[in-house]
């Protein structure tokens, strides 16, 4: 006991000896990173100080910083009592550049003189083809992102579910996002274009990720899916995804710097109360992806195959086979299965020369879940015999490819015979089409009978003398060379492809917007963000005439500024382009974002029409 109350008595008379008579201020950081790659640079104080001044870090992105602490030990030796502090002022960096940098000097004031700290040197080398992420490709072309999260604590993934496909096979991309600290606000910062895919987004997550536990590269993580989308190839070769771009807020522990002793209070002490918590603001991306596409195999191509890619069942039906002429029937036929199935073209059956035949009416029903998209397409054919008969529809051939047989496929729909009974309406022709080889019949006379009781009365005056014959025939003239011009210039104007989808980009957008009005006022945030993302892609590549494959933010960019649109406005719809794509994944009541990116879409199509003629 008595051993005790010396060593506090010690304590107490020597509290303020210092173990050191000179202030050491020293930098401490990596002496080599990636570009992209985040990093830690630390000033440390032997001591204490006030009025700290950061450097000036041109060469570098601050990400976050200063951040204080300080630490204190106490060792007794012998008898001795030697008190040190340590205080040290901690940034957030990003590296921008390739080059080698100087890691400046900060200041700080201590027993009111100036003191400046050490230098460094730092090394900043290109990420190669995985810039801004680190990591190798396995055989299954995963790769290691965390770089890009400035360390392996959190990093972004992108997993194709296969990296080779035919044109028009559908692939499912699915971004995951890797995590061992706390992080919150999650957002798309950037999304890709997508350039030389048909995409639809099929993330079902109502706007909370939904995480689970997965242990990678020997460390334990969380994951949850950011987002998923189906990419449908529409051409050949290598076909490069760019990154997608999230920003969230990490929280990161950081570690008070202090020397290990020997003694177990300060240990004891100093785990307990030597670290704290910041958050920092972390922009990751995943990696780019590379898909290779090949064409549909040329041998044994059928000349039914229209580019219909998957797994499908085609079939047909007829609401009836026995009516009069002049009756309408329905006939239908149904493709259902999983593939590219929004993109396919339906058959087209060979009616009678004499049936009327209305436009087919498409409709298309799909499900979205992790392993792609599947549904229904139908195409109703109304149609009117106006002759009767006997009649044979002949059956239609549907062929699709399927890429796990590595072969086509093709399917046939029924053969339907009609019996058209002769209605009172049909006419006064009398001719009846049989079927086959068969002649054509005739019935009743082919020439009527004079009408013996008529009379004929002698005209007072012949028109072709007169002065209103002449002015009737140059009206008649005129009128042919109006309709002549007018035909001449609307034949050459829908001749004109280009000039026709810049007249109807308007209209057309204005019908996907209504269209996503009427899911927004349903509260369909799926159907909402597809129609709304279709109006503004839609409008842009018939307005500037720009391929659906060749869709980019650049290369909308760049179209929008020769065609000499003001930068504020081309800025407002890139922006809107953006803000479609992860608005769905940002905070917030989903009814309100709705809302306001419908505002936001319908003021800047208004805004570009002006400007864009």
């Amino acid at each position: 006991m008595r051993k005790v109350l010396t060593a506090i008595i010690a304590i107490l008379l020597n509290i303020a000896v210092y173990a050191q008579d000179d202030v050491e201020f020293n930098v401490i950081c990596k002496h080599q990173v990636m570009v992209g790659e985040q990093f830690n640079v630390s000033y440390e104080l032997d001591g204490n100080g006030s009025n700290f001044e950061a450097p000036n870090f041109n060469n570098f992105e601050i990400v976050g910083g200063p951040f204080s602490s300080s630490s204190s030990s106490v060792q007794i030796i012998n008898g001795s009592v030697t008190k040190s502090n340590k205080t040290t002022y901690s940034f957030y960096l990003r590296a921008i550049k390739e080059g080698t940098f100087t890691i400046p000097a900060a200041t700080i004031t201590v027993n009111r003189k100036k003191v400046k700290s050490t230098t460094t040197d730092i090394t900043v080398v290109a990420g190669g083809s995985n810039s801004g992420y680190s990591g190798s490709a396995s055989n299954s072309g995963d790769r290691n992102a965390s770089a890009a999260a400035g360390g392996s604590e959190v990093f972004l993934e992108a997993i194709p579910n296969k990296r080779n496909a035919y044109i028009g096979e559908q692939i499912v991309l699915t971004y995951k996002i890797f995590y061992n600290i706390a992080i919150s606000q999650l957002s798309i910062s950037k999304a890709p274009s997508y350039s030389g895919f048909w995409t639809k987004d099929i993330t079902d997550n109502n706007g909370t990720l939904q995480q689970s536990s997965i242990v990678k590269n020997g460390k334990q993580y969380a994951v949850a899916t950011v987002q998923e989308v189906v990419l449908i190839p529409q051409k050949t070769g290598t076909l490069t995804i760019d990154p997608l771009d999230i920003s969230c807020i990490a929280q990161i522990r950081n570690q008070r710097s202090r020397q290990r002793t020997n003694d177990p209070f300060e240990d004891f002490f100093g785990d307990v109360m030597g670290s704290n918590y910041t958050n920092v603001k972390k922009e990751i991306k995943s990696q780019p992806i590379t898909i290779d596409v090949k064409p549909a195999p040329a041998a044994d191509k059928p000349e039914s195959f229209k580019g219909a890619v998957g797994q499908f069942t085609f079939t047909s039906s007829i609401d009836k086979t026995e009516m009069q002429s002049n009756d309408a029937f329905t006939l239908t036929y149904t493709v259902s299965g999983k593939g590219n199935i929004e993109l396919l073209d339906m058959p087209r059956p060979v009616f009678p020369p004499d049936f009327e035949v209305y436009d087919p009416k498409i409709t298309t029903s799909t499900k979205n879940n992790s392993f792609g998209i599947s549904g229904t397409k139908k195409a109703e054919y109304v149609v009117i015999p106006r002759v009767s008969g006997h009649f044979k529809l002949e059956q239609v051939n549907f062929t699709y490819f399927d890429p796990q047989k590595d072969r086509y496929v093709t399917l046939s729909s029924d053969e339907y015979g009609l019996n058209i009974a002769r209605s009172e309406n049909e006419g006064s022709s009398g001719v009846i089409y049989a079927g086959g080889q068969e002649a054509i019949k005739v019935v009743g006379s082919d020439i009527r009978h004079i009408m013996t009781e008529a009379k004929l009365k002698k005209m007072s005056g012949t028109l072709f003398t007169t002065p209103l014959y002449y002015i009737i025939m140059g009206l008649l003239v005129v009128l042919f060379a109006v309709s002549l011009i007018m035909y001449s210039k609307i034949n050459k104007f829908n001749k004109n492809e280009v000039l026709v989808r810049n007249k109807k980009a308007t209209k057309t957008a204005k019908k996907r917007l209504q269209r996503a009005y009427n899911y927004f006022k349903v509260n369909d945030q799926n159907h909402f963000y597809e129609e709304f993302a279709q109006a503004l892609w839609g409008y842009i590549s018939d307005k500037l005439n720009i391929a659906r494959s060749q869709l980019s933010m650049d290369t909308v960019k760049e179209m929008m500024f020769s065609k000499k649109a003001p930068e504020d406005i081309v800025n407002q719809f890139i922006e809107l382009l953006n803000s479609c794509e992860f608005a769905r994944f940002a905070p917030g009541d989903p009814g309100k974002k709705m809302d306001d990116l419908y505002q936001k879409g319908v003021e800047v199509i208004s805004k570009a029409e002006r400007v864009l003629k």
